[in-house]
């Protein structure tokens, strides 16, 4: 028994197994640790809106790290087996070690990010007025 398998086979079937690789990959969604606003009480409404600036890019900058499916590589070769020698194809896909850290990361940063809210409200800061925190 032979089988032979013709090129746009072989290219629909890469296809679909990228499609199910990229399909595995989710972002999820982070919850802030929580800060006290006491944290921030020593600021003005000027320090609050540089220090909601800063946090703001360091969110930015965290959200843009690597995504949770990373490829480790692909491997071609040959196999001999109980029916013969045949190719084969091997895809290196698994989790980044990197998303728990850049979780954790943005969890804070966000956190930070309500305390410096919380904290220019009870000061009337007037950057502070459309600005929501989580679960608003």
């Amino acid at each position: 028994m032979s089988i032979t398998l013709s090129r746009s086979s072989i290219l629909l079937a890469m296809t679909a197994s990228s499609l199910l690789f990229s399909g595995c990959a989710t972002t999820g969604n982070v919850s802030p640790q929580y800060i006290p606003p006491s944290n921030y009480q020593g600021y003005d409404c000027n320090g609050l809106g540089a220090e909601y600036n800063r946090i703001n890019t360091y969110i930015e900058q965290a959200q843009k790290q690597q995504s949770t499916l990373s490829s480790t590589g692909v491997g071609i070769g040959v196999s001999a087996g109980r029916w013969g020698i045949s190719p084969n194809i091997s895809f290196g896909v698994g989790k980044s070690a990197n998303t728990q850290a850049r979780d954790a990361k943005l969890s804070r940063l966000y956190g930070e990010r309500d305390a410096v809210v919380q904290s220019a409200r009870l000061k009337q800061c007037s950057f502070a007025g459309g600005l929501k925190v989580f679960g608003e």
